[in-house]
C-alpha cells in the first residue's frame, strides 16, 4: 500500500476537538464531518485539500476525546494517510476501525514542510519527502492491519469475512 500526496503538516497535541469541533458532532455523515475537519486549527484545510494528501505532525496526535468522527472527518475530505511523530492510543484504534492509514515516523515528522510531496509505503515502512529527496524508516504495517485498511476498516472487513471472503493473513 503506498499513498502519495501533499503535506499538511501540523505540531503536536493536535487533539480530537480541533480535527472535528464537538459543535459537528450532530451527525455521523462522513461527507458532512469532511466540510469541517481541522477548522479549528488551519481554516484552510478544507479548501486546499486535496483527494490523496497527508497529514504530517508532531507528538501525540489525536489526543483528546474517544470520538470515531475524528478519523472518519480526515479520511472522508480526501487524506490518504496520516503521518506523526506518535497517536494517541485511541485515536490509533479509531483510524484503523475507521480504514485510516496512519504512520509512526518521527524523522519524517520533524523534517518534511507543508506543501511537500510524501509518498508513504505502509508495508515497506518507508516515508519518502520526494521535494527534499529524502526518506525515513517508519513502523511497517503487519499484513492484517493492511487487510483491514484495504477493506475499508474494521467494519467492512468483517462483514466480508462473515460473507465468506479469506483474507491472506486470517488463514495463517
Amino acid at each position: 500500500m503506498i499513498f502519495e500526496g501533499t503535506v499538511h503538516k501540523y505540531g503536536r497535541d493536535v487533539d480530537t476537538d480541533v480535527i472535528i469541533p464537538a459543535r459537528y458532532l450532530n451527525t455521523s455523515d462522513p461527507a458532512e464531518l469532511a466540510r469541517h475537519c481541522m477548522e479549528d486549527i488551519d481554516d484552510q484545510f478544507v479548501a486546499t485539500v486535496q483527494p490523496g494528501d497527508v497529514i504530517v505532525a508532531g507528538e501525540n496526535f489525536g489526543c483528546g476525546s474517544s470520538r470515531e468522527h475524528a478519523p472518519v472527518s480526515i479520511k472522508a475530505s480526501g487524506v490518504s494517510c496520516v503521518v506523526a511523530s506518535s497517536f494517541a492510543r485511541i485515536f490509533y484504534r479509531n483510524a484503523i476501525n475507521t480504514g485510516l492509514p496512519i504512520v509512526v515516523c518521527p524523522e519524517a515528522a520533524r523534517a518534511v514542510a507543508k506543501g511537500d510531496r510524501l509518498r508513504v509505503d505502509v508495508a515497506a515502512g518507508r516515508v519518502d519527502d520526494l521535494t527534499q529527496g529524502t526518506s525515513f524508516a517508519a513502523d511497517a504495517f503487519p499484513p492484517f492491519m493492511q487487510e483491514l485498511i484495504e477493506a475499508g476498516g474494521l467494519l467492512p472487513y468483517v462483514q466480508g469475512r462473515l460473507a465468506g471472503k479469506e483474507c491472506e493473513s486470517c488463514t495463517r
